[in-house]
């Protein structure tokens, strides 16, 4: 199956997004399908507000028409809520081809961090775009029924997977022989990532990435060593160089850097929330705890070699088969509530979903 990826997150961005399709474009290869990627790059962008290091793509509506009828694609599925987005949901509107999307990003929870925006207005609009997708993917069970109570329908689970050869258990102590507590992943508001630095622990606090709010925390925590943007064994080597990773976001939907931890035998500690309550076994991979200092101290006795054996449960491989079961399932559905829409699934040569 050839499918049309329509994402505003892709390369040269750096986050959860990114890497779950770059990672799912290679595990569909291995089993005979193939992603095709309409982004950013496809069109002129302009800096997100908040975010000038994230290209918005300016509207061309023919341009997008063009590029998805020349993709010659069997599939549609819609990743985010952004310009591209917007647009190849619009060209599927116009023609009657169902789609699948996926639900990322609580926006809400974004938005309210930097401006007065009620959560509901928020929530309205993300339903607004998914109300007419075939079916949305949701990575947890927790947020699939977060999202049924705020009256997202049609939902379908697609969790992750974790790269175990990559992010292994190792000797590097990049960072000293003492107690060291990571945090991994953007660097910004909503991340929480400041919650984790005025923590008093008996150790080095280190951070890892980039992002709008760097600069700012670098200044008024000069004792906390920030790497900056670190990828592939780089960062692989961190988690292996640290005894807790400490993960202090209260709005992440999954939160793949506690799996990459967890494959490094790095137990984790967070909050009980959306996301780590769906990939921790309490006491085992991690702690969850209101009180996230007491989390980081717990979780310095667990065993690593059962929190290496926990990731090991999230594969690659069972995830893509996931996300194409659930585009048939979709599919099928659809043809069901109107069996007229398949008489209209012909692009060029191609079956559209």
């Amino acid at each position: 199956m050839r499918i049309l990826l329509a994402t505003d997150a892709w390369v040269p961005q750096i986050n959860g997004v990114v890497r779950t399709y770059q990672r799912l474009a290679h595990e569909l290869e291995l089993i005979g399908s193939e992603l095709v990627v309409l982004g950013p790059q496809n069109f002129r962008c302009v800096p997100c507000p908040s975010y000038p290091e994230i290209g918005l793509a300016v509207p061309d509506w023919k341009r997008c028409a063009r590029l998805i009828e020349e993709a010659q694609v069997d599939a549609i599925h819609i990743a985010t809520e952004g310009p591209v987005g917007w647009m190849a949901r619009a060209y599927c509107k116009r023609r009657r081809l169902p789609f699948t999307t996926s639900f990322h990003t609580r926006f809400a929870d974004y938005v309210s961090a930097r401006w007065p925006v009620p959560e509901s207005w928020v929530y309205a609009f993300q339903r607004r775009f998914h109300k007419r997708s075939a079916g949305m993917m949701v990575a947890t069970e927790s947020l699939a029924a977060d999202l049924r109570r705020r009256g997202f329908e049609r939902l379908l689970p697609w969790t992750r997977g974790v790269d175990t050869q990559l992010y292994r258990p190792g000797t590097a102590r990049l960072f000293g022989d003492g107690s060291v507590f990571l945090y991994a992943g953007r660097v910004a508001v909503e991340k929480n990532i400041e919650t984790f630095l005025k923590l008093e622990l008996p150790g080095v606090k280190v951070v890892v990435g980039d992002g709008p709010q760097l600069a700012e925390l670098e200044a008024r925590y000069p004792s906390v060593v920030f790497t900056g943007v670190r990828e592939g064994e780089g960062l692989a080597a961190c988690y292996a160089s640290a005894d807790v990773f400490v993960f202090p976001s209260l709005t992440d939907t999954f939160g793949m850097v506690m799996l990459e931890a967890m494959a490094s035998g790095l137990p984790v500690a967070a909050f009980p929330v959306i996301g780590p309550k769906d990939l921790i076994t309490q006491g085992v991979s991690g702690i969850l705890d209101n009180d996230l200092g007491a989390a980081v101290l717990a979780a310095r006795g667990l065993d690593r070699a059962r929190v290496r054996q926990a990731a090991l449960a999230f594969r690659w491989e069972a995830a893509a088969k996931l996300f194409l079961a659930n585009i048939e399932s979709a599919l099928a559905q659809t043809h069901q509530r109107d069996e007229t829409v398949a008489r209209g699934l012909r692009m060029g040569r191609a079956r559209v979903v």
